[in-house]
C-alpha cells in the first residue's frame, strides 16, 4: 500500500495532486491545510473519501475505488492550543477513514492528522497524538491503522517515538527532511504512525509550492510477504 501525505500550505499546492498520482500511483492521498470547499471529487485515479467541515483549513483523504471500498469516516476535534482558541484555524485535526481492501479482503483505517502549530508546546501535541490514536481505535478496533500528516514536532522525536510505542504504535520518519522554511525549525515534520503494518519506507518527495515536502509511505500488512521476497 502506498500513501502520500501532503500539507498544501493553505491550499496552494492543490494543483500538484494529479501529477503526484500520475508519477507515484498512490493508493491513498492524505491532505492537510486544504480548502475543503474547493476539493475536486477525483484526482487522477483517486476519489475523495471525505473531508473535514469545521475548519478554515481542513483535512481530506482520497482513495483508489478500484482497490478499496469505503466503509466509515469520522472527523475528530482534539485538545486546542492557544493559537486555535484565538485564530480558530482548525476545529477538527483528525479525519479517519475505514476501508475494505478488495485485494486482501482486509479492513483497515487510514487517517490524516494535523497537530497544533509550533506556538504550542510539545506536550500538547503529544496529547493530541495520543488522543488521535485512541479515537482511531474506536473507528476500527483491532484493525491495522496508519496515521500520516503534519505532526509539527521539530525536536525530541526519540521521546515522541517512545511515547507512541507505549501505546502500541510505531513512529516512522522519512528519509529526508520535510520542512525547511525556517532556519531554526527545519526537520521531519511529516510523519507516519502505524500499528498492524510493516513500514517498508517513507520517502520525502520533491518540493512543490508548499513549505512542506510531501511524503510517500510504502507499507504492507504486518506478517505478509512481498512477492519480490518470495524465492521460487
Amino acid at each position: 500500500m502506498k500513501v502520500v501525505s501532503y500539507n498544501l500550505r493553505k491550499h496552494r499546492a492543490i494543483g500538484e495532486l494529479a501529477a503526484l498520482d500520475k508519477r507515484y500511483s498512490p493508493d491513498l492521498i492524505c491532505l492537510q491545510e486544504c480548502d475543503t470547499d474547493d476539493l475536486p471529487k477525483h484526482v487522477g485515479h483517486l476519489e475523495l473519501a471525505s473531508s473535514t467541515s469545521g475548519n478554515r483549513l481542513g483535512l481530506a483523504v482520497y482513495y483508489r475505488p478500484d482497490r478499496y471500498e469505503f466503509r466509515i469516516v469520522r472527523s475528530f476535534a482534539l485538545k486546542k492550543s492557544l493559537h486555535d482558541h484565538l485564530l480558530r484555524p482548525a476545529h477538527e485535526r483528525l479525519i479517519g477513514v475505514r476501508l475494505h481492501d478488495l485485494e486482501s479482503e482486509r479492513e483497515l483505517v487510514v487517517a490524516s492528522f494535523h497537530a497544533a502549530p509550533l506556538t504550542a508546546l510539545n506536550s500538547l501535541r503529544r496529547h493530541q497524538i495520543r488522543s488521535a490514536l485512541s479515537q482511531l481505535q474506536i473507528l476500527g478496533p483491532g484493525l491495522p491503522i496508519l496515521m500520516v500528516g503534519d505532526y509539527n514536532y521539530p525536536m525530541f522525536k526519540d521521546n515522541l517515538a517512545e511515547k507512541v510505542r507505549e501505546h502500541g504504535y510505531e513512529l516512522t520518519l522519512s528519509d529526508a527532511r520535510t520542512y525547511t522554511r525556517y532556519k531554526f525549525f527545519r526537520g521531519h515534520f511529516d510523519l507516519a504512525t502505524s500499528v498492524g503494518f510493516d513500514i517498508e519506507r517513507v520517502e520525502t518527495l520533491p518540493r512543490g509550492s508548499s513549505d512542506h515536502l510531501p511524503i510517500l509511505v510504502d507499507a504492507r500488512y504486518a506478517g505478509t510477504v512481498a512477492q519480490e521476497d518470495v524465492v521460487a
